[in-house]
């Protein structure tokens, strides 16, 4: 489990074919490696990565093919910048929210404009997962913990400030440009919770849940 609070910004030192799939050395600059172990994960731009061999200026991860198809690494090439996130620990601080590592989808950029010292990003999510976004929810983007401003169909809005366009390659966005997207945990956990409410194996519009769409509107979390 990771925070979203980025830790470093790091770079692909090489990319190596390897069995059918990929091997990729992350050069991590500034992250502390001291206290990382062979079989800790890292998260890179988000994806949850084990370390398979630690070196003194970064670390070696396999990329299956399956994380390739569902990712954007596949177009990553040596220099790409990524932002690093070592693994949850139980005395972090936890200043983003709850973020697996699992990538949901892979958006788009299609718009970036200023305000004020701020920048503003409007994003294209895939359209299944739209309904996991929700204005003033949380959402991570390239590993990011953010927090949604407005949401309109399957594109919303991110207000980036210069802290964190400072610390993340986030800056480095631009029209048309692809990122990575994990949706909130709760958001995920609901559906669970509403579609087999009644302990079931089976999706049921009968259950005996008391968490339905009325609970979740008049507790606050639905507008």
């Amino acid at each position: 489990m990771f925070t979203g609070i980025i830790e470093a910004i790091g770079r692909i030192g090489v990319i190596r074919s390897q069995g059918g799939d990929s091997r990729l050395f992350i050069e991590t600059d500034t992250l502390d490696l001291s206290d990382v172990k062979l079989g800790d994960s890292i998260a890179v731009n988000g994806v949850c990565l084990t370390v398979t061999t630690l070196e003194n200026n970064g670390f070696w991860a396999d990329v299956s093919n399956e994380t390739m198809t569902h990712t954007r690494m596949s177009g990553y090439s040596v220099g790409t910048r990524v932002n690093l996130e070592k693994a949850l620990t139980l005395s972090t601080r936890l200043g983003g929210h709850m973020v697996s590592g699992h990538v949901d989808g892979v958006g788009e950029v299609v718009d970036r404009y200023d305000d004020g010292r701020s920048i503003r990003f409007i994003i294209n999510a895939p359209e299944d997962l739209a309904k996991y976004i929700a204005e003033k929810g949380s959402i991570t983007v390239d590993g990011v913990s953010l927090t949604v401003n407005s949401v309109s169909g399957a594109q919303f809005v991110l207000n980036i400030v210069p802290h964190t366009a400072a610390e993340t390659v986030i800056n480095e966005y631009r029209q048309g440009c692809n990122v990575h997207l994990e949706v909130d945990l709760v958001a995920r956990y609901l559906e669970r919770l509403l579609t087999f409410g009644d302990g079931s194996t089976s999706p049921s519009s009968d259950s005996g849940s008391k968490i339905n769409m009325d609970f979740l509107a008049n507790n606050g979390f639905l507008k």
